[in-house]
């Protein structure tokens, strides 16, 4: 899987450097200081690695040529690895993957796949897809061959996992749990945000309920405005035509009978009596008719000052709890009687003038003693009311004399005509005609005057109407006045009309009490609702999200004990052969220890430290043919050294990475040890590619290609090659 490495100023290697790899076994020899190592660690430096320790320095400066005599220093170094991707065992659509790092002297590195510029996470997760996990355990260092060994039971089961191809899980897992941690973040802040709109959310719902309230009562309003404007247009338009008929008729009949009445009086007597007792009759009738006229406009203001007292009087009924004076009974009873006793003594003309004199005396007393209050007491309205009380009392007591006086002309008429009667007896009949006609003539006098002051009421109703209908359209809007017309007024009481008036008040009230419609509230109260509505809806998905990442993480905790499990017996039975083959015997084997609490570091991606998870660390435990040992720390460096191998081959073994560093590994063997290590070597050469350096010729003769690293006065590091295929062939 293996193709090729380039090194580009890296350490030793100041030139670009090509290493091809087209054999499973490729052994690397050269002296020492040579630079052999830094080949390794150009393989760390590429796949990720962190730890300058690692790699053999203390700055980023370190991994960058430094220069010499010969060559300059670089400003950067790159390390680039290339894949055979054909068998897709990386998650990426390229049949050769390229990974590089560049570093430069400011500290910084880059990295791209194929050159595409990645992360390093990239990196870690395309590389774990393919068995290469960061705890680097297929790449065992100079001095390192007993670093699993050394390491604590949590390093090594990391180690473990790695090697077992557990390490995508391990990121899956990281990234449910980093989810869920900045999901939980989102449901605490969505809950703060909700509780935050919560009281203004109440507050306009309180206040919509209130418009809701007044938006019904402006309905009824609206329905009962709309019924009473059209029965009062109705009946308003039937009392216009109804008074204009009756005015018209009376007018008609008036000068009809006007007419005949002269023609009639054309042909009574003509001596010097009978003129005499006509030209009476003629004043008679002549006064009747001037106290007629004069009456009739004094009823016209009687009628006006009643319509605007009656305004006054509703209007001061809505502001005050007494709006007219209270006379107690027994004085009513009283000015009765006064009358009564006055009218009595009223035997002539004379008397009675006299007797309307006292009348109009005591009760011109009477309203002095009750009505009229003193002005210190009375509001504006109640004087308005009392000016036009005065103002109808006088008109009336005005309108009673002319009444009076009328009368009083007519029965002077009635007598001038029976004495013009009495003087022609053959004219009775004529002056009979006559007297009927003069009082049909008074009576549709009376009429017409009636009907005039009727279509004043009107008017004065109509003024009303008008009134009430702009107060409407101010309240209830052009609703209230959208009614259709009535054909014909409705049959019913005036009450009824009445009450609704008193019940539109009402409602005009209420509404100016409630306030308006309340568009901009309602208008916000939508917005927040929706709001609301959004916010729980995305907590719901947000409850459902981290639902599902704890089903995920507890089926990925499912998985990777299940494929730990199964991977430590596997690794298990291969150590133990190992370490078998590598010993002569004995026995060898991992088990778990307690468990005990994970931590993760601050700052990784988001997750925070001490998550409370528990892992069980690995114990490696050892049992030496003919020599008993209780800790691995008693052994020796050669047993350390054989029991490490013996365990990184078990590890490789069982789940097999792409290649395999090992870096002097075999340092520490004697001859037959290492006939041994090379038969372990060529049977993990059929599963992973081997990388080794050496200085054992046991080793170099079991690989397929030999680089020979030198280095020169320069100090450069310069590469040969020896493929033994092609070195045979030549020999031959």
């Amino acid at each position: 899987m293996l193709k090729r490495l380039e090194i580009v100023g890296f350490k030793s290697f100041a030139k670009k450097t090509v290493l091809d790899f087209g054999n499973a076994t490729t052994a690397i020899v050269g002296p020492n200081g040579s630079g052999k190592s830094n080949l390794a660690e150009a393989f760390r430096f590429a796949l990720g690695e962190q730890s300058m320790k690692s790699m053999r320095g203390k700055r980023t400066e370190d991994l960058i040529w430094g220069g010499s005599h010969s060559m300059p220093r670089a400003s950067r170094a790159s390390v680039a690895v290339a894949f055979d991707n054909t068998r897709r065992s990386f998650n990426i659509d390229f049949d050769e993957v390229v990974i590089e790092r560049a570093v430069f002297r400011d500290g910084t590195s880059e990295y791209s796949i194929n050159g595409s510029r990645v992360r390093l996470r990239d990196v870690e997760e395309l590389l774990s897809g393919a068995n290469i996990g960061g705890t680097s355990h297929h790449i065992i260092s100079q001095g390192e061959a007993d670093r699993i060994l050394l390491s604590s039971p949590r390093e090594r089961r990391a180690m473990l996992e790695d090697a077992l191809g557990l390490k995508v899980y391990e990121f899956k897992k990281q990234e449910a749990q980093r989810k869920l941690v900045k999901t939980e973040e989102n449901i605490a802040q969505v809950n703060s945000l909700r509780r935050e709109i919560a009281p203004h959310l109440r507050f306009l719902e309180r206040q919509v309920e209130k418009i809701e309230r007044s938006r019904a009562l402006r309905e009824e309003f609206v329905t009962l405005a709309r019924t009473y404007f059209a029965v009062e247009d109705a009946y308003l338009e039937h009392e216009k035509r109804s008074a204009s008929e009756e005015k018209r008729k009376a007018a008609e009949r008036l000068a009809t009978v006007a007419a005949e009445l002269s023609f009639i009086e054309e042909r009574a007597t003509t001596d010097a009596e009978g003129m005499k007792r006509l030209e009476a009759a003629r004043a008679a009738e002549a006064a009747v008719e001037s106290i007629s006229n004069e009456r009739t406009p004094l009823l016209r203001e009687i009628g006006r000052i009643e319509g605007a007292l009656s305004a006054a009087k509703h209007h001061h009924a809505k502001t005050a709890h007494e709006p007219y004076v209270k006379v107690p009974r027994e004085d009513l009873i009283a000015l009765a009687e006064e009358s009564q006793k006055q009218a009595a003594h009223a035997e002539n003309p004379d008397a009675v003038l006299a007797a309307l004199h006292a009348i109009g005396t005591a009760i011109r007393a009477f309203i002095d003693r009750f009505i009229v209050p003193t002005d210190d007491v009375l509001s504006e309205e109640e004087h308005a009311v009392y000016v036009l009380e005065n103002e109808r009392t006088e008109l009336a007591a005005k309108e009673t004399a002319l009444a009076e006086r009328l009368e009083r002309a007519k029965s002077a008429l009635t007598r001038a005509r029976e004495a013009l009667t009495a003087h022609d007896e053959t004219g009775k009949e004529l002056q009979r005609r006559i007297l009927e006609l003069a009082q049909a003539k008074a009576h549709e006098e009376s009429a017409l005057s009636l009907s005039e002051a009727r279509e004043h009421e009107r008017t004065l109703r109509e003024e009303a109407l008008e009134r009430g209908k702009a107060e409407a359209f101010a309240v209830g809007g052009a609703e209230a006045l959208s009614y259709e017309p009535l054909s014909s007024p409705v049959h019913e009481d005036r009450q009824a009309q009445e009450e609704r008036s008193r019940a539109i008040e009402r409602l005009k009230i209420r509404l100016e009490e409630a306030g308006g419609m309340g568009e901009d509230i309602q208008k916000e109260h939508k917005e927040v609702a929706l709001r609301e509505a959004f916010f729980a809806k995305e907590l719901e998905d947000l409850t459902k999200s981290a639902t599902g990442l704890n089903e995920l993480i507890d089926d990925l905790n499912a998985e990777l004990a299940k494929h730990f499990s199964d991977g430590l017996a596997q690794v298990n039975a291969s150590f133990n052969e190992y370490f078998t083959l590598m010993f002569d015997g004995g026995s060898a084997r991992l088990a778990l220890e307690e468990p005990e609490p994970l931590d993760i570091e601050e700052g990784e991606e988001g997750v925070p430290a001490g998550t409370g998870e528990e892992r069980s660390g690995i114990e490696i435990t050892v049992n030496l043919p003919k020599k008993k040992v209780r800790s691995l720390m008693q052994l020796s460096g050669g047993e350390r050294a054989l029991t490490s191998i013996a365990l990184i081959f078990a590890m490789s073994q069982v789940n097999p990475p792409p290649f395999l560093i090992l870096d002097e590994t075999d340092a520490a063997l004697d001859e037959a040890n290492s006939r041994r290590y090379g038969d372990m070597i060529e049977n993990l050469a059929r599963k992973s590619q081997l990388i080794v350096i050496t200085h054992n010729r046991e080793t170099m003769s079991r690989a397929g290609i030999l680089y020979g690293v030198t280095m020169g006065g320069d100090g450069m590091s310069k590469l040969l090659s020896v493929k033994f295929d092609e070195a045979v062939a030549v020999a031959k």
